[in-house]
């Protein structure tokens, strides 16, 4: 009973954590199809800047404000003018949101870049409102994850004591498992990170 338990205790930190810290460079909302430029397009259909400043800081509301001012009116020029400035008022806002996340903006990537499982997993759960699949990515993943460390500080960790060169590879082994589990725990048991 205690080692399902256990299991089950591994499985809940292990969700919490990756649910919170997804890392920024599997990010999705510097492609055009990411909901910033989604959001973007939306502002530029109806002219509301609404659609995306909640996508930003407070502190870069009348740049987005000032940005889809001057789009506006050079979308109807022709054409080519509209892609222009359809183009950059998406970089603009997406530029801000990267900015507010404290993240570089290294331009705007194509719709359909390839951003890892879990991000539209992460999408489709808030879509449905069922948490299964994304749960499921996180827990195998985290699982996966501890259990090979483990693997490893115990494939190790019967090691002569004369060799030092073993000893050493069952501490690098030990330090390693250790770290990993206390990052898993230490990110489940904290508060949610905040949007800047």
């Amino acid at each position: 009973m205690e080692k399902r338990s256990s299991g089950k205790r591994v499985v809940v930190i292990a969700t919490v954590l990756l649910l919170m810290g997804a890392p920024q460079a599997q990010a999705h909302c510097d492609t055009m199809d990411g909901p910033v430029a989604k959001a973007a397009a939306k502002a530029l259909e109806t002219g509301n800047p609404n659609f995306v400043l909640i996508w930003v800081q407070k502190r870069h509301e009348a740049e987005i404000k000032e940005a889809l001012k001057r789009a506006l009116p050079v979308r109807k020029l022709t054409g080519e003018s509209k892609e222009l400035a359809d183009k950059y008022f998406t970089e603009t806002c997406v530029r801000l949101h990267r900015d507010g996340e404290g993240e570089p903006y290294t331009g705007l990537r194509p719709a359909g870049t390839d951003v890892g499982p879990i991000i539209p997993a992460a999408d489709k759960a808030i879509a449905t409102g069922s948490l299964e699949g994304v749960g499921k990515l996180v827990i195998d993943k985290t699982r996966d994850g501890l259990a090979l460390r483990f693997r490893e500080v115990m494939d190790k960790k019967n090691f002569r004591p004369d060799d030092i060169a073993a000893g050493r590879e069952y501490v690098k082994a030990y330090v390693t498992f250790l770290h990993y589990s206390e990052g898993v725990y230490e990110k489940a048991s904290g508060e949610s990170e905040e949007h800047r």
